[in-house]
């Protein structure tokens, strides 16, 4: 008698319709998943997620978690980036709704994929993740048998038989999920240059904002979880690890998989710690895969600038970290005023209200400070850095995402910082501190006539110019450098990392109510105890401020005479030299920013911004009228008596002019730049683009075969004393070719070394000019009934006439030369 399984019957006999008929012949969990990965391929999205939602809901856990880990690489796509699942990165809902909307409600905090994450986080089911595609210094760490500071790895590493190659963590659903969820961010190829994706009207954007807004919530607490049926108990959390110093566990494997399981009993039990473990691994997970690229080892090792970049971050990478931040902030911030305060601490307080004060300095601090270090070092000098610096700009100001931040006021003042965010300052030091002397550093390097880098330099400056957030800077530099006194009760203390491992749950360590050992101790737990800090405020950095404030003059200065320039010419004038009727360059020259193709009003702009920068760094470094007059009245020296432009400042060395540091930023910010001419071979210059290309090409040809078989004729010809001599010479030797000479900055003393003979040279026919200027003739011709032959020999003859003219005025030229 054949026995049928209790899950299967209910299944069939139970459930709906709909669901019976799209499965008839499941059998075996296998089967379900054989289905399902058909059902991919043969039917569209809709249809697949509507079978999706029923199997979820129909089948029991012990069916479905077998289908979970190919679900979820459906999804998000392979680790190894070759499949991109749903593409939830280029998913918008203007160009696709349908699949939007679908892929939304299905992949929703509260909808049928997290539906089925609790239903087998119910059943403590575990799945196993590669340690290989972790990053870069969690991998390493675990491949050396030293767990990482991290809790979100620990009783969680498992080794295969075969060693330590194989290494695989242990994660329950949700963390499984999670995981996949951030690293497809990191894993899957870059957005192609020529798709225009907004990043913020993607589906992952999205999703990474409703997630962060459900798990870490403003206002209440984290909603609970989904019960897989209407009275169901909601899943346990998982077993939770206490707090452990970060050090290495030995060399054996079994130190590494030990388990701790002291206090376990009271963290289970606590009922609230049912709201926030979901919290905590979703926090740990989107910072350990987002930025926890670069240790404190690898960082030092990357100021070389030999050495290889092991992780370089995206544009879209770099702006879903803004928006964690931006979450962050308003999670940390949304404590109330008692809660917030330091006496708060000794009282019993939620896991909730703890995980709020922990969350920014305990899981982010450290790993955003080395990931902004190494963008402001490795990111290219364009535009796209502004990614890079509003999310640093979002980090800085956590009062923008304050409950009690005040309205925007009417009038252009910026608002004054409140005292209350000065231990966030000091207790994030080197954010503000180092990382605008990197800032100054790269702005020294770009061109700020570029409205785009104006623009990053104003952004920077007006934040650092709001009232009294100089001045907390400042003293938390004072607190810093102020020296360590010898007092017994600090004789034992010494400045190292802060243990940011186990649960938030576990005892928080007492308050340090000195604040200048709370600034040493940030300060080293970043950079090391042997870091070399170069104050903001200290001499180093107000020479950069100095220098940034000459180059915003000059840019200012060049921008206005672009403009002008613009202003000057008439409208038609890029028509006309197209046609070769203007003045023409043709050394090819160009101007060396972006300004002509934006027109006058980033002309406005980027003077507007530069001004207003100037007028921020002037009120925070406190930089006198007389210094900035002195960089105006400077911009006096960049021309001479003639109005033409000085050659970039350089020295003369052994080998010709060496550019000084000076010369080089003259040169990028289109200040000053070498006057080069074209000294070749002028039928072999580039063609021009009021030339014709192929008609440029097939008279070269032409004129090449003539010169070859004609050259005896033509060197005769031009050697004669007559008058026929003369006017061949006029036509087949370069003028002035006997003159030319090699030019160089320090001198004109090299003569080019190789005397043409007489050529013939038909370039001039493959101009428009030209052509326009004889088709003109022949048009006029037509209307006195003058046909195409007759006007010919006229042009013919009226082209003789003149060159005679020019040769008999070019020959008493030379008699008269001495």
């Amino acid at each position: 008698m054949l026995w049928i399984p209790q899950w299967f019957a209910k299944a069939i006999f139970d459930a709906p319709l709909e669901a019976a008929m799209a499965f008839p012949h499941l059998q075996q969990p296998s089967f379900l998943l054989a289905s399902l990965k058909a059902d991919s391929i043969n039917k569209p999205f809709p249809q697949r997620c509507q079978d999706l939602v029923k199997v979820i809901e129909d089948f029991p856990a012990k069916e479905l978690h077998t289908i979970f880990p190919w679900l979820v690489e459906n999804i998000f796509g392979s680790l190894d980036g070759v499949l991109i699942g749903w593409n939830l990165r280029c998913l918008q809902g203007r160009v696709s709704p349908v699949e939007y909307s679908i892929a939304m409600e299905f992949l929703d905090p509260g909808g049928p994929m997290m539906k089925l994450v609790y239903k087998l986080q119910a059943e403590d089911y575990k799945f196993d993740f590669p340690v290989s595609y972790l990053p870069g210094p969690v991998k390493a760490s675990i491949q050396e048998c030293v767990l990482p500071d991290s809790p979100l790895y620990h009783n969680k590493v498992q080794f295969t038989p075969a060693g330590g190659l194989g290494l695989n963590l242990a994660l329950n659903p949700f963390e499984y999920y999670i995981f996949f969820f951030a690293l497809s961010l990191i894993t899957q190829k870059p957005l192609p240059v020529s798709l225009h994706v907004r990043t913020s009207d993607c589906a992952y954007f999205i999703l990474v904002d409703r997630y962060l807004s459900w798990f870490l919530p403003t206002e209440g607490s984290v909603p609970p979880p989904l019960s897989s049926s209407p009275g169901g108990a909601s899943p346990s959390p998982p077993p939770r690890t206490p707090a452990m110093p970060f050090a290495s566990y030995g060399l054996h494997h079994t130190s590494l998989l030990k388990r701790h399981i002291s206090h376990q009993t009271s963290v289970n039990a606590d009922p609230a710690s049912h709201e926030i473990w979901r919290s905590e691994t979703l926090l740990q997970v989107f910072v350990e895969m987002w930025l926890h690229h670069y240790s404190l080892e690898m960082y030092q090792k990357m100021q070389s600038p030999h050495a290889k970049e092991s992780f370089t971050p995206t544009e879209e990478h770099v702006l879903v970290v803004r928006l964690l931040l931006k979450h962050l902030h308003a999670f940390a911030n949304s404590l109330k005023p008692e809660q917030a305060s330091p006496s708060a601490h000794s009282h019993a307080t939620s896991p909730l209200e703890e995980f709020k004060r922990a969350a920014v300095p305990r899981f982010v601090q450290q790993k955003l400070y080395l990931f902004l270090q190494h963008c402001f070092g490795h990111w290219p000098l364009d535009a796209s850095f502004r990614a890079v610096l509003e999310m640093w700009l979002s980090y800085l100001q956590p009062w923008r995402y304050a409950p009690d931040k005040q309205p925007p006021s009417s009038d252009s003042q910026p608002r004054c910082v409140s005292e209350k965010w000065a231990p966030f300052v000091q207790e994030n030091l080197l954010m503000y501190t180092k990382l605008f002397v990197g800032f100054l550093n790269r702005a020294l390097r770009t061109d700020l006539v570029s409205p785009k880098h104006a623009l990053m330099v104003f952004r920077v400056a007006k934040v650092f110019a709001q009232p009294n957030l100089a001045e907390m800077i400042q003293k938390g530099e004072q607190l810093f450098l102020e020296p360590e006194l010898v007092i017994p009760h600090r004789q034992h203390r010494l400045f190292t990392a802060p243990t940011f491992t186990g649960s938030f749950l576990s005892p928080w360590p007492p308050a340090v109510t000195d604040a200048s050992f709370k600034v040493k101790s940030h300060v080293y737990s970043l950079e090391g105890q042997d870091c070399k800090y170069t104050p903001m405020f200290g001499p180093e950095a107000r020479t950069l401020v100095l220098r940034l404030a000459q180059l915003i003059t000059q840019a200012k200065h060049t921008a206005k005479s672009i403009s002008d320039q613009c202003a000057e010419s008439p409208a038609g004038y890029s028509f006309l030299s197209w046609l070769g009727f203007g003045p023409t360059d043709t050394n090819g020259s160009y101007p060396a920013n972006d300004l002509d193709e934006m027109g006058q009003d980033s002309v406005r702009k980027t003077d507007e911004y530069l001004e207003k920068a100037l007028e921020y760094l002037r009120q925070i470094f406190r930089l006198s009228d007389a210094q900035l007059r002195q960089f105006t009245l400077a911009l006096g020296t960049t021309q001479d008596e003639n109005g033409k432009k000085q050659l970039p400042d350089c020295i003369v060395g052994e080998d010709g002019l060496i550019l000084t540091p000076l010369g080089r930023y003259q040169i990028i910010n289109g200040l000053r730049r070498f006057e080069i001419e074209y000294q070749g071979d002028p039928e072999l210059q580039p063609i021009r683009s009021y030339e014709i290309a192929s008609l440029v090409r097939a008279l070269f040809r032409l004129s090449s075969a003539i010169n070859h078989r004609f050259a005896g004729q033509m060197v005769a010809l031009c050697s004669r004393d007559d008058f026929l001599g003369s006017f061949c010479r006029y036509h087949l030797t370069e003028p002035g070719v006997a003159s030319r000479h090699l030019l160089s900055p320090v001198g004109q003393t090299q003569v080019a070394g190789h005397a043409r003979g007489p050529r013939l040279s038909l370039r001039f026919l493959g101009s428009y000019r030209t052509l326009l200027s004889l088709l003109l003739a022949f048009f006029v011709a037509s209307l006195f009934c003058i046909g195409p032959l007759p006007c010919a020999l006229l042009l013919a003859l009226g082209y003789i006439l003149y060159a005679s003219a020019m040769t008999l005025l070019t020959e008493r030229g030379k008699l008269h030369q001495p």
